[in-house]
Parts: structure tokens; C-alpha cells; sequence
């Protein structure tokens, strides 16, 4: 049975690693969030993103994290490591 996975990531710097991703056909279906949604998520603020976080992760068995130079120091995917911990 396949996972039903939350990837975390950089998104400014590491969205490409997304489409490797895809590219390898290791989603089967799930979605991913596109550059146009995530903006306009940002731009809600911070209970928007909190509750887009939560919203994506419910249901989910793991979480997978794209790593990039500067990954560990976005507040959102130490945020999504702590809470897929949980």
C-alpha cells in the first residue's frame, strides 16, 4: 500500500526538487502545491499557513523533507518536522 506523504521544503529555493520527485512517479496521485497557491497562502499570513500546514499533513503517515542549503532554517519545515514527529 502506498504512503500518503507530506513533503516539506524550502519552497523559494527547492520547488525543482518537487518535480524530481513527481518526475519519478513516487506520487501516484497526490497533489502538490503549486507556486500560485502557495503565494496566495503567504499572503493570508500566518494563521493561513498554520492552518494550510495542518489542513495538508491530516492524513498523512509520514513526512518527507526535500533538503536544500537553507532548509533547516525555515521556521515552516522545522514547524512540519516537529509536528509529523507528533
Amino acid at each position: 500500500m502506498a504512503r500518503r506523504v507530506f513533503f516539506s521544503f524550502h519552497f523559494a529555493n527547492d520547488f525543482w526538487r518537487t518535480q524530481q520527485v513527481r518526475n519519478i512517479g513516487a506520487l501516484e496521485g497526490q497533489t502538490l502545491c503549486t507556486a500560485n497557491a502557495w503565494e496566495e497562502v503567504k499572503r493570508k499570513g500566518k494563521a493561513s499557513i498554520e492552518k494550510w500546514i495542518d489542513d495538508n499533513m491530516y492524513g498523512k503517515s509520514c513526512v518527507a523533507v526535500l533538503v536544500g542549503s537553507e532548509t533547516a532554517s525555515r521556521p515552516w519545515v522545522i514547524r512540519e518536522i516537529v509536528k509529523g514527529w507528533d
